[in-house]
């Protein structure tokens, strides 16, 4: 919400010696959020004039059109002769009034005038546009054109109310009062201490039966609607300047003469209203829910399919206008005469000007109205105020507002007839104890300083120890006791508030889930990875990049009722999407040797839909209402994945180095294993993206049962392509949840034994397709108890030496016996039952 200075002070008489900083520190100490105080027109010098255009000469001879114009600017200029200026706009003509910069003058942006030769002629000042006087748009691109009854030689810096200060205030959604002049006048007064001259206090004529009949089929929707009527609205009219500047500073565009009055009193009041124009509007007005399929074409000239939830505005055609969003551009008001063409293409005839008008002020709902405008994509001015919370009072004060100003601006006359629906409601009252504020903020503050504090909010206030509070209309937020003690704690100042720091009991920390994630984000980070967290939404589409089979349980998604983007309307299943995104945004900005990772959590949907209950707020939840919720949640285990590309090890003087491979995506999942506690089981598998020649399967034992939790090895060249990726990417993701519930946290400390360790090296030959888990595993059973570890150090493929189709896996075998010194002979036995039962299930043998 833009605040003009000037304006404010309309409603409240601050000292004239206070400036927009000192106002943005008072609102600030009240808890707005001023982000800015914007000075306008601070670098700005005169003479800046009105002048009228006497002559106008086409200068030709150029690539586009100038004009040499002589301009009556009065004694502004010392002399009373016309000023001789060049100009190339052509929105004026000779006897317009416009604005006029004389030599000497600087406009914004320190741009210093002065008598200068251009286009073969002397210009002595310029003619001014909005855009150069930093006024903002003003709809009219080009030159400035004044009213005619603008008096010559007056100074425009006054007459355009260049020179004022604009607070910039960021509302949250909890203080939608402030989207107006009258809720921060309050806010100012309450701060400054001051009266506030409160723009809605009207006489207001009371409802009778001879209004614009109205029709409101839904109350909960609409429990307020106000209709008033205007007639013999000069076409003629057209917005005062002041009226035009006052929208440009709080960030509006001026249009016509209807359309900124109703945008003039919703800046003012807080209440959005609309006018139509009374000879489209047929029959009755109403209000009630779409019938699903409706169009309407709003005033963007977009046609929008409704949707049963949305609440219109129509007459007996149909719909109108899109309740407290937009209205429809079958009743658009027409400033100026409308022409139209017949098919055979003659001369255009006048159609229809607007003189009467029918004013909407109403009251909605805002949840209604917020779901409305995110359905369609349609946020506006009246959608922002209404779904966080507009007076319902105020409605017939602006219909009133509006009246009154078309009235005085553009000659009309009010109809008799007053037209109010009210749908019958209670004022909303809590109770309090007086000391709660006390208790909330830890100050001692007392009854007499609550009372008052309330009541400067626009709070009734009775009773003693017990208060009973009635909320103002205009303040739905307020809704128990906390909400009221936060406006006494705000408006007594946060910054007095006694700094105390909390106090945590003994013998809490981090759960053991937690640091088992630490942990393994740790031992990742310190073998080269990166972390690299991304959103958890994603395209269904990218299961198919991925290469998962039509029946994967991975393409079961839980979609979003409201997402970020229409792109991306699920949750995650996988870790990989965002990863590989992450990998080839890198990849793409030059970053080629990459290794990142990601701990989060997954999202699957149960087998049964439920609908959560809603939690109450006054206490907290039992267990059982706890687990209800859980069970309406989808289930959502956590994962851990990791990616790599380019080089594993960079080249240098100890080395050639070497690229990342699918053993190095295997290692990282042996890594966050080990942290767990956990024995991998790897072998040989084949899942979705991975390369099926190049992709491990990973398992871990829970209570006696193997459970596969991932995938790890290098990725399928088809996706690879698909994704954009570099070669031979590789990657890895593990279900964190099933490790954990394999691995033992029990610290194991390392066992040394007094005995050596006897090692033997041994070099089988197998098929190439025989994966070295397998003969590992045939080893390792083999070798026995005195198996102290096994470790692949080689793999050599030479079709001459070994045979087509033929490679050697090398392994060092390390025996140890924890009460004695192992023999040779007792080593070398281990050794070849390992090798014979790996020859009699994988068929190797040894290399000779």
């Amino acid at each position: 919400m833009r605040v003009p200075l000037s304006w404010l002070r309309e409603y409240v008489d601050l000292p004239a010696t206070e400036t927009g900083r000192d106002v943005q520190a008072k609102l600030i100490s009240a808890g707005l959020e001023v982000e800015t105080v914007d000075h306008l027109g601070a670098d700005l010098k005169g003479p800046l004039v009105v002048g009228r255009v006497l002559t106008i000469e086409e200068l030709e001879g150029f690539k586009k059109p100038i004009r040499f114009c002589t301009v009556d600017v009065g004694q502004a200029n010392g002399t009373g002769e016309p000023q001789e200026i060049v100009c190339g706009a052509r929105n004026f003509a000779a006897g317009d009034k416009v604005v006029v910069v004389l030599p000497g003058a600087t406009l914004p942006g320190g741009f210093a005038i002065a008598a200068r030769k251009t286009y073969g002629k002397v210009s002595h000042g310029m003619i001014c546009s909005s855009d150069e006087l930093g006024m903002g748009d003003d709809g009219s691109e080009g030159i400035i054109v004044l009213p005619p009854e603008t008096e010559v030689g007056k100074d425009a810096i006054e007459l355009l109310e260049l020179v004022d200060e604009v607070l910039d205030i960021a509302v949250t959604p909890d203080r939608g009062y402030c989207l107006s002049m009258r809720g921060v006048a309050r806010e100012t007064a309450t701060a400054y201490g001051l009266p506030l001259r409160d723009p809605a206090l009207l006489d207001v004529p009371g409802p009778n039966a001879f209004g614009y009949p109205v029709k409101v089929s839904d109350p909960a929707g609409c429990d307020r609607f106000t209709a008033r009527t205007v007639t013999g609205l000069s076409p003629e009219a057209r917005s005062p300047i002041w009226l035009r500047r006052r929208l440009q500073k709080a960030g509006m565009r001026p249009v016509s003469l209807a359309v900124d009055v109703t945008n003039y009193v919703m800046l003012e009041l807080g209440q959005p209203l609309h006018a139509y124009d009374r000879s489209l509007v047929q029959g009755t007005v109403g209000v009630r829910r779409a019938e699903p399929g409706e169009k309407l074409t709003t005033l963007d000239g977009v046609q929008r399919t409704l949707d049963a939830e949305d609440l219109v505005i129509t007459d007996e055609r149909g719909p109108i206008g899109l309740a407290g969003v937009m209205g429809g551009a079958n009743t658009e008001i027409a400033d100026l005469p409308r022409s139209r063409t017949d098919s055979t293409g003659g001369t255009p005839t006048v159609e229809h000007t607007t003189t009467d008008v029918v004013i909407e002020a109403a009251h909605f709902d805002a949840v209604s109205i917020a779901r409305t405008a995110r359905r369609h994509k349609l946020s506006s001015e009246a959608s922002r105020r209404f779904e966080r919370g507009v007076d319902p009072q105020a409605t017939a004060a602006a219909a009133q507002r509006t009246v009154d100003l078309l009235m005085l601006l553009a000659g009309g006359t009010a109809e008799a007839g007053v037209t109010e629906v009210i749908a019958p409601t209670a004022p909303h009252t809590i109770t309090i104890p007086a000391d709660h504020p006390d208790k909330v903020a830890g100050v001692a503050y007392g009854r007499e300083t609550v009372v008052r504090r309330l009541q400067q909010v626009g709070c009734d206030v009775y009773g003693q120890d017990e208060l009973i509070v009635t909320v103002p209309s205009w303040r739905p937020d307020l809704t128990d006791p906390n909400d009221l003690a936060e406006e006494v704690v705000r408006l007594e100042g946060y910054e007095n508030l006694p700094a105390t720091l909390p106090r945590p009991p003994a013998g809490r920390g981090l759960t053991s889930r937690q640091r088992l994630h630490r942990r393994i984000g740790r031992a990742l980070a310190g073998a080269g990875y990166v972390e690299a967290p991304n959103y958890p939404f994603v395209s269904e589409q990218v299961f198919d990049q991925l290469g998962l089979d039509a029946d994967d349980p991975a393409r079961r998604v839980v979609r979003l009722t409201n997402p970020l983007s229409d792109e991306e309307p699920a949750l995650r299943t996988s870790l990989l999407p965002g990863l590989l995104g992450a990998l080839r945004r890198n990849d793409g900005r030059g970053s080629h040797d990459l290794a990142l990772f990601e701990t989060g959590l997954v999202f699957f949907p149960r087998e049964e839909q439920r609908t959560a209950a809603r939690l109450p707020v006054d206490r907290r939840p039992t267990a059982e209402e706890l687990a209800g919720l859980d069970a309406a949640l989808p289930d959502q285990p956590r994962h851990v994945a990791a990616v790599l590309a380019g080089a594993r090890e960079q080249a240098g003087w100890w080395g050639a180095g070497r690229p990342a491979d699918w053993a190095d995506a295997i290692e990282a999942a042996r890594t966050v294993a080990a942290e767990a506690g956990a024995e991998l089981v790897v072998r040989k598998g084949q899942y979705g993206p991975w390369h099926p020649g190049r992709c491990a399967e990973l398992a871990v034992v829970v209570d006696g049962t193997e459970r596969v939790i991932g995938h790890a090895g290098e990725l399928h060249p088809g996706v690879l392509k698909t994704l954009g990726l570099p070669a031979r990417s590789c990657a890895m993701e593990l279900d964190l949840d099933v490790l954990e519930q394999a691995g033992d946290e029990t610290p194991q400390a390392p066992g040394i034994s007094t005995f050596p360790v006897a090692t033997q090296d041994v070099a089988l030959v197998v098929d190439a397709f025989v994966p070295a888990s397998d003969v590992e595993a045939a080893l390792r059973e083999g070798a026995g108890e005195l198996l102290e570890s096994i470790r692949l150090f080689d793999v050599y493929e030479n079709a001459g030496q070994l045979g087509e189709g033929r490679k050697s896996l090398a392994y060092a075998l390390r025996f140890r016996a924890p009460d004695r010194t192992l023999t040779v002979d007792e080593a070398s036995a281990a050794r070849e039952t390992a090798v014979a039962l790996a020859g009699e299930r994988t068929g190797a043998v040894l290399r000779g």
